[in-house]
């Protein structure tokens, strides 16, 4: 293709389109400026709220513009994927307590709960990054010689402000992106180019009013004021981010059935329960994933795990940490069938099974 590249209100158009078309649902632009919440986010770092995740205190200084990601930069095409939670899911989520989660295992297989976003067949990192590749070389066909950059979680990026400059939606009180249509199942994703497009309204107004149900439901206490997440307090964090020690014991109960990470405080959002499903089939749930029961996840193998989910976000704590979570969870809800796995476990090499499992054989012996 030859000439002048399209327009900005033209090329903008033009990325909106193929973005919908490769299964984003979301499609905004902002100018690439510094994010407005860097004071916040450095009072979260240096109150130690980020834990164990220490990357983002070394990158701090890349966090400040985007052209720390893209030299140089202009625009921001923020983008999001949806992956929505299950109607069943939701109004579980809104009255279940810890006496009915155990008394739930003893009349069924003990199952753990795994994050509705990691229960696809992919890793969400590796399906967005292929999408964006291809968005990438739809705009190189339009503007050739321009330069792009996706990001997904992984570069030191505020994503969250640059979706509210691009108008996808506002920040709530757990301090996730809600969008009025879609809710806050959704995976957020940037394509950083050197090109000047035509930008969307920024998303000023909050929509939360006076709900606090976020709050009031996460049983560690990681929200303890709105719109502020203690990380070293989250189930999320505790079950992924957390993965080379024990859980600290005053917060493992409050756990209760979480494997791999926590939807409770999106589940329990007014604006999520009317949201829809997102519409790529490999984030949709898998059967054989979501249906494995405590005990089949405590015999699983390190090979085993290395052949079954290597490709699946359950990866990233490793075997040692999916066991330690299941051992969790089998604590907390007396699973006393798993008995026999646990026994076996309180022997693993590992010290991070072998303490978790030796931890929840003293929760089912002191009965409940």
């Amino acid at each position: 293709m030859s000439g002048a590249p399209p327009a900005p209100d033209e090329m903008s158009r033009a990325i909106k389109e193929q973005a919908h078309s490769l299964g984003f649902e979301l499609v905004g632009i902002a100018p690439a400026v510094a994010p407005e919440t860097l004071a916040h986010f450095e009072a979260w770092l240096a109150r130690g709220f980020a834990g164990k995740m220490a990357y983002m205190e070394r990158r701090w200084e890349a966090y400040t513009h985007p052209e720390h990601v893209l030299p140089p930069v202009r625009s921001v095409v923020m983008l999001g994927m949806v992956y929505g939670f299950r109607a069943e899911v939701r109004a579980r989520d809104r009255t279940a307590t810890d006496a009915s989660l155990v008394n739930d295992a003893r009349s069924h297989p003990a199952m753990g709960r795994i994050a509705a976003y990691a229960q696809g067949t992919v890793d969400y990192h590796n399906l967005i990054r292929e999408r964006l590749k291809q968005l990438s070389g739809a705009i190189h066909t339009l503007a050739p010689g321009s330069r792009t950059r996706g990001v997904v979680d992984t570069a030191p990026l505020l994503e969250r402000d640059f979706a509210r400059l691009a108008g996808l939606g506002w920040f709530g009180k757990n301090t996730l992106l809600i969008n009025k249509q879609r809710g806050s199942g959704l995976f957020l994703a940037a394509l950083l180019t050197d090109l000047e497009l035509e930008t969307d309204a920024r998303h000023d107004t909050s929509h939360c009013g006076s709900c606090t149900r976020c709050l009031d439901v996460c049983p560690t206490g990681a929200l303890p004021e709105p719109y502020l997440l203690d990380a070293t307090r989250c189930i999320s964090y505790l079950t992924i981010e957390l993965r080379d020690q024990p859980v600290p014991e005053e917060l493992r109960q409050g756990i209760g059935e979480w494997m791999f990470g926590c939807d409770l405080c999106q589940t329990v959002c007014p604006w999520n329960h009317k949201a829809s499903l997102g519409s790529v089939p490999e984030l949709q749930p898998d059967p054989a994933l979501i249906g494995r029961t405590l005990k089949e996840w405590l015999q699983l193998t390190p090979e085993q795990f290395t052949e079954q989910l290597k490709e699946t976000p359950l990866s990233r704590p490793g075997w040692a940490g999916i066991l330690r979570n299941a051992c969790i969870v089998a604590g907390n809800l007396k699973a006393l069938e798993v008995v026999p796995e646990l026994t076996q476990l309180a022997g693993d090499p590992d010290p991070l099974v072998r303490e978790a499992a030796c931890w929840a054989l003293t929760q089912l012996a002191r009965g409940g």
